[in-house]
């Protein structure tokens, strides 16, 4: 009985996977402290976000409606919107065109302000992991065919046409709840698009496949994350589970096209969250103000009706 002897070889690892292997250590090395820092300053900043976006039952006019001093470490209870929103008398086009107007009258909000913070950190926390995380995208196999649909489906004419019947059918209907969803789904993405348009050209962020310098924000991430928050406002989880499922697929697939990079899509998505809750909430404006109390800081904000 003869003993045989098999000789095993170890293959080291190519120079190409090494590479890899280092720019992503790399990137995990670089993210990580970024998104630290960002977790510690909305942690510290959160209770002054929280009570600018809190929502205060309207008083007789000129009359001060909320004088509210939150010292720290104490829990405040907040009164959030409950319900779907209102639905107004008239969805007629008149009322489309002022209701607009006030939509872009209301986007200096002090809410939009924290929104914007969130999300430029969010893109600063990322920005390290830009340029591997879009060509893993754009060299996945498995995503070929699964993202193929994305740069049509979230497109600012078809969202618009998608919209549009909407609000037609709702009109046509004489269904106020369903017109009226319609016209904020079209004023989200209007809004998304007077956003995004100068923000590309003021950045003017050359794109990862060389065509246009037009990269940040990702208005395709803008424009679906506007229609999902809409759609969020007014239906709830049955229209947020498939409005952001939608959206973030839509986002993602601008990677894999190689059209944007990661930082792109998540500043990209907060604008769009920016305008669908302009448009749907008119994020009422509270002064706030951080001042000195015995034993700590306090956090005081007010409001005076129109």
């Amino acid at each position: 009985m003869g003993i045989v002897l098999k000789r095993t070889r170890t293959v080291a690892p190519t120079s190409d996977a090494r590479s890899a292997d280092h720019r992503l250590h790399h990137t995990v090395l670089a993210v990580l402290p970024r998104l630290l820092i960002v977790a510690i300053a909305m942690r510290a900043f959160a209770p002054v976000a929280a009570h600018a976006q809190s929502l205060v039952p309207d008083g007789p006019e000129g009359v001060l409606v909320s004088d509210v001093v939150v010292a720290t470490g104490d829990t405040a209870t907040l009164d959030q919107p409950a319900g779907p929103i209102p639905t107004p008398e008239h969805t007629g086009f008149k009322a489309f065109a002022l209701d607009l107007f006030d939509d872009v009258k209301h986007l200096p909000a002090t809410e939009n302000y924290w929104w914007a913070a969130a999300g430029g950190a969010g893109a600063w926390a990322v920005h390290p992991a830009d340029k591997h995380v879009t060509p893993y995208f754009v060299n996945a196999s498995w995503a070929h065919g699964v993202f193929v649909f994305g740069a049509y489906l979230g497109d600012t004419p078809e969202l618009l046409a998608i919209s549009g019947t909407v609000y037609a059918v709702g009109r046509w209907k004489g269904n106020k709840k369903v017109s009226h969803l319609g016209m904020d789904l079209i004023q989200a993405v209007a809004v998304s698009e007077a956003l995004v348009v100068p923000l590309k050209y003021a950045v003017g962020r050359e794109r990862p496949d060389g065509s246009n310098d037009t990269s940040f924000p990702s208005g395709h991430s803008a424009d679906t994350f506007a229609v999902a928050t809409a759609l969020e406002r007014h239906l709830g989880w049955k229209g947020a589970v498939p409005g952001y499922m939608f959206a973030s697929y839509v986002a993602i697939s601008r990677m894999h096209d190689n059209r944007h990079y990661l930082s792109d899509v998540v500043f990209g998505s907060t604008v769009g969250i920016i305008a669908g809750r302009t448009v749907t909430r008119h994020g009422r404006e509270f002064p706030v103000a951080l001042i000195a109390v015995p034993g700590g800081a306090a956090i005081m904000y007010q409001r005076r009706t129109p």
